[in-house]
């Protein structure tokens, strides 16, 4: 066994976020002054799914409530990165007491991909405030059958 080397996997990504969700829960407010403010602009983070086929990996991103313009996806040296920023909308009411619960913000998200994906044919199409984002695979990181002669 190789040490030192670690290979992509969905679970290390999956770990990674979670530990970074739950020291934002912890101690976000406590460095983003959010405490002082009406509605807390630091950072918020979308849920994500990562599907893979023989064919492909497909991210599928939680952004309700944004426009594909407000959304920037990029592929770096097998980094993809996707970004953006809910902006609150203040309602100026007298008479009601409003209750905001909601994040707003920006997101910043990066998977580290495998090397066996074809970068130059990334997808994305965004719909009901689902962004999903298709990285083909290499043909020859597709399974196929032998025939035995």
């Amino acid at each position: 066994m190789q040490r030192g080397i670690m290979r992509w996997s969905p679970a290390n990504d999956l770990l990674r976020e979670r530990v970074n969700r739950l020291f934002e829960q912890a101690f976000g407010d406590v460095y983003s002054g959010a405490e002082s403010e009406e509605v807390s602009s630091r950072s918020w983070t979308p849920a994500v799914d990562i599907a893979e086929t023989d064919e492909a990996l497909t991210l599928y991103a939680e952004l309700p409530g944004l426009a594909k313009d407000d959304v920037e996806i990029t592929l770096e040296d097998n980094v993809l990165t996707v970004k953006g920023e809910r902006k609150f909308e203040r309602e100026e009411t007298k008479e009601n007491y409003h209750r905001i619960e909601r994040a707003y913000g920006t997101f910043h998200r990066s998977f580290h991909l495998p090397s066996n994906v074809r970068s130059d044919q990334v997808e994305a199409s965004f719909k009901d405030g689902v962004l999903r984002v298709e990285i083909p695979k290499q043909e020859e990181a597709k399974p196929r059958k032998i025939a035995i002669s």
